[in-house]
């Protein structure tokens, strides 16, 4: 399916998504981020923008989303957008990871599941959109949805994987030079048998190849490959818990903007035994490389005004080292932002336990040694 379809549209916003990366990198080619395009720091985020678009001027805004991130906008679909409420018609699409019966990661077998019951029970019409799509049935759809949207309903598309085609191409990079995988690798050498929390994506796809590598196992490593943004409250509830132990959070930009509420809540509570390191590379990397906000925000001042005590932001890798030995020794909450290029390697695998085993053996070690 092409996406000549969408250009009766001129806003859009959202958050990344691989199965929905022909769209992305054609709203790169064609708005970059402009008053057309906003990538937005989480979902619900989006579709507060959204609402603000069609305030402004009446039109149908589009918000794009992984199925993960319906979560994020229940709030706003079911207290703001809702024609019971404002009434604010918006076109969700929505890629859909974990569909029954097509064989994907853990963290999306139960969302693939619910996410058709999730817009029923948000009251959004959907129309699942695949490869044998035709122009002609979307058309179709569009003028049923345009006599809901007039009503203040909220409608959907929700992508199979491959149903999208984009033939251009766009270019993500940045001037940093230091790989994430290598940071990583760094970190460990740092951490020694401390506990430490990955956050979804290739960052904990490194992490667990790197213990390969190094012959060592993975019970102090929690891998968060789902719940995006979260990986910084989890490592803060273990941190609480376990005040002897030093525990070290590896974050990504995107992740930590998403739930950026999670640096303040960490700030004010101010634990001692806290590590909080930012691998920085301002992309979605994961999902294809599209830019974050972070590229253009200062994470050390942001850390500092919630309260850490401690703030670096480091681009060499003498200097990585430096701050994470400071940051070891150190009896206080601190924060690493780590400025990263953007690539991984091309035959990086995934973990090759379950979620269930990491959690089990990940709590024995913590709990036990």
């Amino acid at each position: 399916m092409k996406l000549d379809f969408l250009k009766r549209f001129d806003f859009f916003t959202g958050v990344p998504d691989s199965q929905l990366k022909p769209l992305c990198n054609w709203l790169m080619a064609t708005y970059g981020i402009s008053e057309h395009h906003i990538i937005a720091a989480n979902e619900g985020n989006a579709a507060a923008l959204a609402a603000g678009y069609h305030l402004a001027t009446g039109k149908v805004p589009v918000v794009y989303m992984q199925n993960s991130g319906e979560g994020n906008i229940i709030n706003p679909v079911a207290s703001l957008m809702n024609d019971r409420v404002y009434g604010i018609p918006c076109l969700f699409i929505i890629g859909w990871r974990g569909e029954p019966g097509v064989h994907d990661e853990p963290q999306h077998i139960y969302q693939g599941q619910v996410t058709v019951k999730l817009l029923e029970d948000m009251d959004i019409a959907s129309f699942v959109i695949s490869k044998e799509t035709t122009e002609e049935e979307v058309q179709a759809k569009l003028a049923e949805y345009d006599a809901l949207w007039s009503n203040g309903k909220q409608c959907a598309f929700v992508i199979r994987k491959g149903a999208l085609e984009y033939d251009g191409k766009v270019k993500y990079e940045n001037a940093n030079s230091m790989r994430r995988e290598e940071i990583i690798r760094h970190i460990v050498a740092v951490t020694g048998e401390d506990p430490i929390v990955s956050t979804t994506g290739k960052a904990s796809r490194e992490l667990f190849e790197i213990r390969e590598a190094n012959g060592q196992g993975h019970g102090h490593d929690f891998l968060t490959v789902g719940s995006m943004g979260h990986s910084s409250s989890i490592a803060l509830g273990i941190a609480l818990q376990r005040p002897e132990k030093k525990v070290w959070v590896i974050d990504g930009d995107g992740a930590a903007l998403m739930h950026m509420g999670a640096m303040a809540v960490i700030g004010a509570t101010g634990p001692k035994n806290l590590v909080h390191v930012v691998i920085n590379n301002g992309a979605h990397e994961t999902v294809g490389g599209m830019p974050t906000a972070a590229g253009k925000i200062d994470l050390v001042k942001i850390a500092e005004g919630c309260g850490y005590p401690n703030a670096v932001r480091v681009d060499s890798f003498e200097a990585l080292d430096a701050a994470l030995e400071e940051a070891r020794e150190n009896d206080g909450l601190s924060l690493v932002e780590v400025k990263c290029a953007i690539g991984a390697r091309d035959d990086l695998g995934r973990p090759t336990t379950t979620a269930k085993e990491n959690k089990e053996n990940f709590m024995a070690c913590l709990i036990y040694d």
